[in-house]
């Protein structure tokens, strides 16, 4: 196990936060126990946050916050420290995505970051991989916050209908997705458009991208490959983007055909469950 006195405070917004939950933790003169027993946490998980082994969540940052009376340290660090466990290649669009005022994105296999449940995320994220799932998941839930402030952007997104047939995570994840999908549709600053099967060759074809404009930056246009992120404020790749999202938006279904459209797939795909005696479940 590493020694928490040989962390390098200034190694990563993870190693700073240990080292600063520890010095506070003992200049309140508690031990690992007995902070985790007033954050309702293990003493073990204090101290694999401490040699910053785990990555902290935002309701224990609140906690620690209010246990130690840091005035709120730990809640503004805390969004740095997960905002570092998303990739290095992804960081930079992340950024940009918190400042935007409209995000308009189309997406070809995938429920949209910003809409992702975390069973669902975390079916998406470990798909291939296992190490480091945890983090990156709490990372992609934390980006989502973006949507509750108290001017969220405006999020328009088009889905191909194949992402509701795509079943990522199960059954229970992808009906629970949906049903999330249209819960998110109540919201004035969130409308998803679907792009169904009978559009036939379409604007999308040659894969997912994203729109971000601003007040008063560049738009910006992102897409990625299955290495890294590619983002532009080229005019002409900008350009590009916005008439391709344009057609894409004229030829998906109405907001209210598509939530019907969800509604229906829900139902009918994910509705019935098989267990393994041959028995249904609602």
């Amino acid at each position: 196990m590493v020694n928490v006195r040989d962390l390098d405070p200034s190694a990563s917004p993870l190693d700073y936060y240990g080292s600063e939950l520890r010095r506070l933790r003992e200049e309140a003169k508690l031990t690992q126990g007995q902070l985790g027993g007033i954050v309702f946490c293990t003493a073990s998980l204090i101290g694999q946050i401490e040699t910053a082994k785990k990555v902290p969540t935002r309701e224990f940052s609140e906690r620690v916050d209010a246990a130690l009376g840091t005035g709120g340290f730990f809640s503004r660090l805390v969004g740095l420290v997960l905002r570092s466990q998303l990739p290095t290649w992804f960081q930079p669009y992340a950024e940009m995505e918190a400042k935007a005022t409209y995000i308009s994105t189309y997406q070809a296999q995938l429920v949209h970051g910003l809409l992702q449940t975390e069973d669902y995320a975390r079916a998406v994220l470990g798909a291939w991989k296992t190490e480091g799932v945890d983090a990156q998941v709490a990372a992609r839930m934390d980006r989502q916050r973006i949507l509750d402030r108290p001017t969220p952007p405006l999020l328009w997104v088009v889905l191909a209908e194949a992402v509701l047939h795509q079943e990522i995570g199960g059954p229970e994840v992808m009906r629970a997705q949906l049903a999330h999908l249209l819960g998110l549709q109540k919201r004035d600053w969130v409308k998803i458009q679907i792009l169904p099967f009978a559009s036939g060759a379409h604007a999308g074809l040659p894969g997912t991208f994203t729109l971000l404009r601003f007040e008063d930056d560049p738009d910006l246009v992102y897409t990625e490959d299955f290495v890294q992120g590619h983002m532009t404020a080229n005019p002409d790749a900008v350009r590009e983007g916005s008439l391709r999202y344009d057609h894409l938006q004229a030829a998906a279904l109405s907001v209210e055909d598509s939530a019907a459209l969800i509604a229906r797939v829900m139902e009918e795909r994910y509705e019935h469950q098989s267990v393994s005696d041959g028995r249904e479940l609602a």
